[in-house]
Formats: structure tokens, C-alpha cells, sequence
């Protein structure tokens, strides 16, 4: 059906992707054949542009050596210079890149051409640069006048289909409404078989102050999260990688020795290796947690006292005033676990402790394998600013870790598959949901962290003292 200027969408020639020419209808248009020509020729040539320049310049190359030399030699000499040019690594990396966009771009112009995505002059989003992933590719793409962003994101499934990959992901730019980032996913990188090791497992020292690599997302690129004035809440089913997952920010913390760590382990196991790094630990009494935090926040008070006199809004790196970093594992346990006047005094005084503790220095990192709401109160879960929620049971108890109505727009740790360790969504700077890959910290690396932080710190002492109790305890279980 023809529009009120008389343009229609037909189908292209010869099965092409669709065009955009007059109506039927209105007055035949003098350049209606040499649009046609540019349909059937111009296009498909300025699509192989690449490959038809890389041709010319070889046929060119071997007419002017046919001058000179005999016509198999001149071939010959074309040829070598070709295998030379091909083994020289930049050239031959500018060469793949070049035809990589050249193949991208021609698949991306039939797909949005069959999404609808023609202007009344048949311009159609163009790429206008192009990254290689290791999920596939992030292109810059520049809507044509008349065309939208919005209009672009719309029509991500059709394109997908077009192009045959996993999915496409439109991301309108925040400074230019003419542009798009556009991530087209081919294969998913976080299914990898293999672990996939921390990049501080062999450093000698750490800092707190410093972002801390936590996994790689779905483009293969690496995941940080930055701890000082944040919260994290991590939350997951039992054996969807928790405990890895939080053993990376201990071991930040431990690696630091300008940072203080505090442990409230509700099953003793989880954390008891990195008690020798820690001011203070408290175990499955629940008492003994209030105790703790009650202290924490007395500190915390004497802390703004000391910046009130500074004239200081917060702490920061440098000025004598340790982070510190509070670690409560099984925060059920905590809540739910024992007297109730005991678990609704431990709530009051986490709760001050993550609403009040970020300019003081003291980071509260939470972990639940019971992400519910009965559990995570919302309350208390909306003063984490971080949130990271692995493998759950249900939509409802990823939107517990994530917040409510992430599940909804596709952020939910209940599709992820069951033999997927270490996969779930991060909810950190961006204020967006990121699907990541947790690194993985095997026993043996998390042994010799441990002895090396326990060095650092100068209590190695007492980690040995440690180690060996427990292996006698252990050795002399029946």
C-alpha cells in the first residue's frame, strides 16, 4: 500500500532484500531503470568494494610485471608477493579485519533491509565501526535521516533471525540519538568448557581501593567491580559457584594489608581458611554476630567523629583510615536462624552498618544461598548497591538479589543452566544488569593465597597453627 508521498516497499529483484521505489499507482519515474541497475549492480559492488580492489590491484600488478616478464613468471612473481604480504602478521591482521567488516556489513545490509528498515530514500543504518568479540561482534551503527534508534532495538529479532546468530542487543548512544551500539552475539562465551583462572591468583599484593576482577560477559570481556562506598549482595542456589564467587573479594581484601577484614561465617567451612587474616570472626552463634557488628558501628561512629574534626565527607585512599571489609556468609542464617529478639538485633545492626558504613570506609559484602524474600528483606536489600545473583530456582528469587522486575526484562538467574558454575547477573556500576562468568579459585590457589596473605599480614604463625588443627580434627574424624 502506497504511502501518502506514493512510495512503496516492494520486493527487491531477483529475491534481493527489499527497495523502496514509486507507486504503481503515481506517474512513472524517469530514473525508475537506472535505480533498478543500482539495485541489481551498483549495490552488490559496493559491497564486495574490498574484494574487487584487492583483485584490481592484483590484476594491475600482474599486467604491468607481463611487460617485463614471461606471462607465467609475471604470475609467479604476483603470487609470491601475495604469500609475503600474507605472512607479515599486521598486514594480514588488516586484511582479515577488512574482510570481516566487508562480510559483517553485507549480511548487515539484507538484514535490516528485510526488517523494514528502509527510509523513503532506501537508506538504511549504516555500520560506521566494528569490534571483534569473542562472542562475535559490538558495531557503531548510524541511523539514516527519517530513521530511529528506537525503530532499530524494535527490530533486533528480525535481524537476528536474518543474520543467523544467537541474538542482537541495541543500545541507543547516551550523547547522540543518531547512533547505536549494537552487539550481535553468534556463540555464547560464558558456556566455554574450562575454568577460567583469576587474574590476581599469583599476585604478591592487592588493594581494596583498586577495581577487582570478578568474570568475563558475554562479549569476553573482563568484569570489575569497584568496593569502596558500595555494598554487594550475592545470592544463589547451593553449588551455582557462591563461594568462588565471594572468595575473589576476600582474597582482594586479604592480599591488602591496609584493609581490615571482618568474617561472620554461618557454616564455620565457608570462610574459616581466611580467619587468620581477620580482626575479628564470628561463627553459627548468633549473638556473637550482633556482638561484632555492635562493635563495627561504635568504630563507625568514632570514624565520622574523626572526619566532623577533619572537615572530611568520607574516607579515601592514602589518609590513614583502613577500609574495611565485612563478610557475612549464610545471611539466612543470620536472619532466621535462632531467637528472635537475637536475629531482629542482627538485622538493626546490619542495616545501620550498609546504610551508614560506606563513607566510613566499611564495605558489608552479603551472601544467601536462599535468595528469597522472606529471607532478604527489601529493606535491607536495596542499600546494596551491587547486586549478584547466580543460579536460582525462580524468577522471583533472582528479582530478590537483583530487584524487582529484572526477571521480567530478560535478568533472570532462573534461565541460567544447571551445569553452568560461576554464571549469573551483576548488578554494579552501569545500573544495568550484565550476564557474567564468574573466575574460578581452585582449593590449591585459594591454599596458597591464603599462606600468602597470612605472610603479608605476619600472622603466617598463626595460619600454620590453624591448618594443623584442623587436619588433626580432620584426621581424627571416624
Amino acid at each position: 500500500m502506497a504511502d501518502r508521498l506514493g512510495w512503496v516497499r516492494s520486493t527487491g529483484p531477483a529475491g534481493l532484500p527489499p527497495m523502496v521505489q514509486r507507486s504503481p499507482l503515481q506517474p512513472r519515474s524517469p530514473e525508475t531503470r537506472s535505480y533498478q541497475f543500482l539495485v541489481l549492480l551498483g549495490r552488490p559492488a559496493w559491497a564486495y568494494r574490498v574484494e574487487l580492489t584487492a583483485v584490481a590491484l592484483l590484476v594491475l600488478a600482474w599486467s604491468l610485471l607481463d611487460r617485463v616478464l614471461p606471462g607465467v613468471l609475471a604470475a609467479a612473481v604476483v603470487v609470491a608477493g601475495v604469500a609475503g604480504l600474507r605472512s607479515v602478521a599486521p598486514v594480514r591482521r588488516t586484511a582479515v579485519r577488512l574482510w570481516r567488516r566487508g562480510w559483517v556489513g553485507r549480511r548487515w545490509d539484507a538484514a535490516v533491509r528485510h526488517a523494514g528498515l528502509a527510509t523513503i530514500n532506501d537508506r538504511v543504518p549504516r555500520i560506521r565501526g566494528m569490534r571483534l568479540t569473542p562472542a562475535g561482534e559490538v558495531l557503531r551503527v548510524r541511523v539514516p535521516a527519517g530513521g530511529t534508534v528506537t525503530a532499530l532495538a524494535d527490530a533486533a529479532e528480525a535481524i537476528a533471525a536474518v543474520l543467523q546468530v544467537r541474538d542482537v542487543k541495541v543500545t541507543r548512544d547516551a550523547g547522540n540519538a543518531g547512533y547505536a551500539a549494537v552487539i550481535v552475539i553468534r556463540r555464547d562465551p560464558l558456556a566455554a568448557t574450562g575454568d577460567l583462572a583469576w587474574p590476581h591468583a599469583a599476585a604478591e599484593r592487592l588493594s581494596l581501593w583498586e577495581p577487582v576482577p570478578v568474570g568475563v560477559d558475554e562479549n569476553g570481556q573482563p568484569v570489575t567491580v569497584s568496593l569502596p562506598e558500595r555494598n554487594l549482595l550475592l545470592g544463589g542456589e547451593p553449588g551455582a559457584g557462591k563461594s568462588v564467587a565471594l572468595s575473589q573479594l576476600v582474597a582482594t581484601a586479604a592480599l591488602d594489608p591496609s584493609c581490615e577484614l571482618f568474617l561472620l561465617d554461618g557454616k564455620l567451612v565457608e570462610l574459616s581458611r581466611w580467619a587468620p587474616c581477620a580482626q575479628a570472626s564470628a561463627g553459627v552463634d548468633v549473638a556473637e554476630a550482633v556482638a561484632l557488628l555492635d562493635d563495627l558501628r561504635a568504630e563507625m561512629d568514632a570514624r565520622y567523629q574523626v572526619l566532623l574534626g577533619e572537615g572530611r565527607r568520607k574516607v579515601e585512599a592514602g589518609d590513614g583510615l583502613w577500609l574495611r571489609l565485612v563478610v557475612v556468609d549464610e545471611l539466612a542464617h543470620y536472619l532466621h536462624g535462632g531467637d528472635r529478639k537475637l536475629t531482629q538485633a542482627f538485622a538493626h545492626s546490619l542495616r545501620d552498618l550498609v546504610s551508614r558504613g560506606r563513607a566510613a570506609g566499611v564495605i558489608v559484602v552479603a551472601a544467601t544461598q536462599k535468595p528469597s524474600a522472606d529471607v532478604v528483606p527489601t529493606y535491607l536489600r536495596d542499600l546494596f548497591g551491587f547486586r549478584w545473583a547466580l543460579r536460582c530456582t525462580t524468577p522471583q528469587a533472582s528479582d530478590t538479589v537483583l530487584g524487582q522486575g529484572w526477571a521480567s526484562l530478560g535478568c533472570s538467574a532462573a534461565d541460567v543452566d544447571a551445569t553452568a558454575r560461576g554464571v549469573g547477573w551483576l548488578l554494579h556500576e552501569g545500573g544495568q544488569p550484565v550476564r557474567l562468568r564468574s573466575y574460578h579459585l581452585p582449593d590449591a590457589a585459594l591454599d596458597v593465597l591464603t599462606a600468602r596473605a597470612a605472610v603479608l599480614r605476619g600472622v603466617a604463625g598463626k595460619a600454620a597453627k590453624l591448618a594443623t588443627a584442623t587436619a588433626t580434627a580432620t584426621a581424627g574424624t571416624p
